[in-house]
């Protein structure tokens, strides 16, 4: 399972998987995910006040969370939420995670063939969250992983260094952009997100239990026999830091530290470790 390509593939401390948490604060024009109105071109007001449960108490429990496990994550952010909840961005930062860009606002998309448009957002976007948190965000996951075809081009010329918008690989790897190299940290994350696993599918919080494990040990066997890999769990603040989903959450890490030579890493980090494997400088 190592690959042609990979040879020179292995992680920090020679351990057999990493782990990483990402974490989501949204911010919606229309509706979020979850949505009771039927109507096209209605603005959904319930829907917005679900996604505005993320800053008022989610993105607090899972912070809170994080505390209590000691563990360091990632943070995809809309720039109108960094802009409308500062104070909750700016505790992210201070507290060690690392902040992503994730689009200005979730419910809306960049098309292929406006380019100036959407260099004019990635700008409005890192400066947003660069004022709320303090530092600039280096990766950036588009909305819905929607990215237009100029995207790691503009976010090259912008220093990025990884984005998270593909599905096409267990590893991180690199790409070529007209402005240098950008490392890819593909979604590898779909049995462990809230978003597909619970709040749409209406499944309990026990099934992203069972299937991280699963993952878990599978991946875990290809890093005992020389090929580790990545999984990761994925946390919306308006979805995963309910209550309901929290004690799945913890009981999901307290099953990766129950085994060996277990790497909890950033987003950022693993792109950077990668990026040094294959020669780059980040």
């Amino acid at each position: 399972m190592r690959g042609p390509d990979r040879k020179n593939w292995h992680l920090p401390d020679n351990a057999r998987i990493a782990v990483s948490v990402n974490l989501a604060l949204e911010a919606f024009r229309n509706k979020s995910q979850l949505t009771l109105e039927s109507r096209l071109g209605k603005v959904d007001h319930f829907s917005l006040s679900y996604a505005e449960y993320g800053a008022r108490a989610g993105v607090w429990r899972i912070l809170d969370l994080l505390d209590e496990l000691d563990l360091k994550a990632s943070m995809s952010i809309n720039g109108k939420a960094a802009e409308l909840y500062p104070q909750a961005v700016r505790a992210t930062a201070d507290a060690g995670h690392e902040v992503v860009a994730h689009g200005w606002e979730n419910d809306i998309l960049n098309e292929d063939g406006d380019p100036a448009k959407e260099l004019d957002e990635i700008r409005r976007v890192t400066a947003a969250i660069t004022e709320a948190a303090g530092t600039r965000p280096y990766g950036w996951t588009s909305p819905g992983s929607a990215g237009s075809e100029n995207t790691l081009d503009l976010l090259a010329g912008e220093g990025y260094i990884w984005n998270g918008d593909q599905a096409n690989d267990d590893l991180p790897y690199s790409t070529t952009t007209k402005h240098g190299p950008m490392m890819i940290l593909p979604r590898v994350n779909m049995p462990q997100n809230d978003l597909i696993m619970w709040a749409k599918s209406h499944n309990p919080p026990s099934v992203i239990l069972e299937s991280f494990k699963d993952t878990f040990d599978e991946l875990y066997q290809e890093g005992i026999k020389g090929s580790p890999k990545w999984v990761e769990i994925v946390l919306h603040a308006h979805m995963g830091g309910r209550p309901t989903l929290i004690p799945t959450i913890r009981r999901c890490i307290a099953y990766a530290r129950q085994h060996e030579s277990v790497a909890f890493v950033r987003k950022g980090d693993l792109a950077r470790w990668a990026g040094q494997l294959e020669g780059l400088s980040l």
